[in-house]
């Protein structure tokens, strides 16, 4: 392989992980922490793909921001969104059995494609690029890479260290790793569980239309784009660890170089590469890469 094409399809399975990791890392503060088995998660992913696509004119026509604003409106609406959905239905599901959640967040999964059939139809849209994200840098030769891309690696490794400080470095995450461990002994100490829990189910929720905002401008906008990126996402937690932030980011980095690799090497088998990583790192570490923390 040219070292050219091997920087070009590393820097790509760096971004494709960045990517994954945005969407884990909400799904695996819902599923790790609030105990959720949140199959509705790869509905958020396309929500915010959805929302960049139908509100980007709107908020340039009324804001002038651009993409930076339409970005952010995304992820404040979506967080909004989860606020509410947690107090809704989720709130009723922390005492029930992961048969009861898997088939009320199926259901949403449901409701979600029903309303977005009656809101934007179901053909496949495109989300154009910001003009000032337009470029590509040279990596030599004829070689060039994608400026839009690098943004998104820039965005994906802001988050995670945001993410890192707040659960390691802050009284919010000592709370939600208390939380975590023992619910009913946290609210004992006078710390509002509920609240705490709808926040952060709100949280994962904006990450999730972060990556879905972001994502939309390079994948197109089409109906059902959240399922397989769950599929992943799910594999990413597991592989990670349960609940835990930096495992989710070592396991999106590690299925983002396994998929993106295998696509060039082992074309035929590259569907059921990450799956095998799985099952390796599951017999090496039940537990996943980390402990949930």
């Amino acid at each position: 392989m040219d070292i050219s094409i091997l920087l070009i399809q590393s820097l790509n399975a760096f971004q494709y992980g960045l990517l994954l990791f945005l969407v884990a890392s909400g799904l695996t503060l819902i599923f790790g922490i609030m105990g959720i088995i949140n199959l509705a998660h790869g509905s958020f992913y396309m929500i915010g793909a959805y929302m960049a696509f139908a509100l980007g004119p709107l908020v340039d026509r009324w804001l002038g921001g651009g993409f930076v604003a339409t970005l952010i409106v995304c992820v404040l609406l979506a967080g909004v969104l989860g606020y509410f959905l947690e107090a809704a239905f989720f709130s009723y599901l922390y005492h029930r059995n992961h048969l009861q959640q898997v088939l009320m967040t199926y259901g949403l999964i449901l409701v979600f494609e029903e309303l977005r059939s009656i809101l934007v139809g179901n053909d496949v849209h495109g989300v154009p690029l910001p003009a000032w994200l337009q470029g590509s840098i040279s990596l030599g030769g004829v070689m060039t890479y994608p400026v839009y891309r690098l943004f998104i690696s820039a965005v994906g490794i802001a988050v995670a260290l945001l993410l890192y400080w707040i659960i390691s470095r802050t009284r919010l995450g000592m709370m939600l790793r208390a939380g975590a461990s023992n619910r009913e002994m946290i609210g004992s100490l006078g710390i509002d569980i509920n609240k705490l829990y709808r926040l952060v189910f709100a949280a994962g929720v904006a990450l999730a239309a972060l990556a879905g905002t972001i994502a939309a401008p390079v994948s197109s906008v089409y109906p059902g784009m959240g399922n397989g990126v769950l599929i992943i996402c799910f594999v990413v937690v597991v592989i990670g660890g349960i609940g835990s932030i930096r495992g989710a980011f070592l396991a999106a980095m590690l299925v983002g170089i396994v998929e993106t690799f295998g696509q060039v090497l082992f074309p035929s088998a590259a569907g059921v590469l990450v799956y095998l990583l799985m099952a390796f790192i599951l017999l090496c570490k039940p537990e996943g890469l980390f402990k949930q923390g």
